[in-house]
């Protein structure tokens, strides 16, 4: 008796063991265990890997930011359509002024002498023939002396030959007499004009003063009408032979000299047009391609060119630095836009395209360009609406709205 109540004992209290379990799983979780769990979160991925998934599978949205009519007008923002333009392509190079070799000078006495006295100065413009200095040559004398004989010796053969001339006419004296006189005289007439030629290739003349003073003065005139860029003599200094005096120059036209890279020298043609522009002051000047040389420089891979530029004015001087813009021939292109259109954004160029009241930040590749426009080679087709002034307005609203988003 006492068994059988220890079993109905054992069994009641299996059926209440039995009854919590079932509480405690409802129907259709029983089999939920830890391996299906693991499957499930191994299946549903994070946010943030979602999110790089997504980025990966499509293009990222340009920025955009909205503009309504009246706040485009408010701010001065011009719309146009991208089309068609031509460019006047434009090559832009650093260059000098320099001194137009054929119309520049140095003055020099040809015989050793002294400075007596110096009538110009640095700077100053003088003209064809005007007396720069007078020296003193003690050799010069001697040519001068030669010359002077020789004048008299033809003058004395001349009057001979003049009278033996006579004679024989006259029957009075033989011919024989009147030949050697006529050779005597043609002798003396090459001796003069000798003696006349060396002093012309000293720079002097003769003189007809009296004394050695006058034998000894050697002038310098100006060759050409221009400016004294230098003096190199000062009075009572003695100059060697081809000594350095004065260093003339007609400023009326200079030269421009430019070093062109190697891989822009296909672009360039004699007779170019180009526009010069001072760096130190507010100045521009149109001058001509006049040459391009033949030989590209090791070092620098480039070739030099020499433009000639008119300086009525004087404003270029040798050794001013400048910039040259050489206009080449003018090329059409399918699209493009003003240069102030293109703004940079994280780096990379961006033009704003009108879609409807919004403006989307257009990622695009730019090619040739001019003063005035640059042309699109990649992310903007003709007809598309852009910002053409004012575009920075739109780029400062559109880093408005991204820094308002962040916070």
């Amino acid at each position: 008796m006492k068994t059988s109540t220890q079993i109905a004992a054992v069994v009641v209290a299996g059926a209440l063991l039995g009854a919590f379990i079932l509480r405690s799983h409802p129907p259709g979780e029983a089999g939920h265990d830890h391996d299906d769990e693991a499957g499930h979160a191994a299946a549903a991925p994070s946010a943030p890997a979602a999110q790089a998934a997504s980025a990966a599978s499509g293009p990222i949205a340009a920025p955009r930011t909205r503009f309504s009519d009246e706040q485009l007008r408010h701010n001065g923002v011009l719309l146009a359509a991208a089309g068609p333009a031509r460019l006047s392509d434009s090559l832009q190079l650093p260059g000098e002024v320099q001194l137009d070799p054929d119309r520049s000078m140095t003055l020099a006495p040809r015989l050793a002498a002294r400075v007596e006295t110096v009538h110009a100065r640095a700077g100053d413009r003088v003209q064809r023939g005007q007396l720069l200095a007078v020296l003193s040559s003690p050799a010069l004398a001697d040519q001068r002396a030669e010359l002077l004989a020789a004048r008299k010796r033809l003058a004395l053969a001349r009057a001979t030959h003049d009278r033996e001339k006579q004679l024989w006419e006259a029957q009075i004296s033989a011919e024989q007499d009147y030949l050697a006189a006529r050779a005597a005289w043609q002798e003396a007439d090459i001796a003069a004009e000798t003696a006349r030629q060396k002093l012309i290739a000293l720079g002097a003349g003769a003189t007809d003063s009296a004394g050695t003073q006058g034998l000894t003065r050697l002038e310098l005139r100006a060759p050409i009408s221009g400016v004294v860029l230098e003096r190199k003599l000062q009075p009572g200094e003695v100059l060697a032979a081809d000594a350095p005096a004065f260093q003339l120059a007609d400023l009326g036209t200079v030269w421009v000299t430019v070093a062109v890279p190697a891989r822009d020298l296909p672009r360039l043609t004699e007779g170019m047009a180009a526009r010069v522009s001072a760096h130190a002051f507010e100045a521009q000047g149109e001058a001509r391609l006049a040459s391009i040389g033949t030989l590209v420089g090791t070092q620098a891979r480039a070739a030099s060119a020499r433009l000639v530029l008119a300086n009525p004015k004087g404003l270029w001087r040798p050794g001013l630095p400048v910039t040259v813009a050489l206009q080449a021939a003018p090329v059409d292109v399918p699209v493009a836009v003003p240069q102030e259109a293109v703004q940079t954004l994280d780096g990379a160029p961006v033009v704003f395209v009108r879609q409807g009241q919004t403006f989307e930040a257009r990622r695009v590749e730019t090619g040739r360009s001019d003063a005035r426009q640059v042309e699109i080679v990649r992310g903007l087709v003709a007809g598309e609406r852009f910002a053409a002034r004012n575009s920075f307005v739109v780029k400062a609203d559109l880093g408005k709205a991204e820094a308002e988003h962040a916070h």
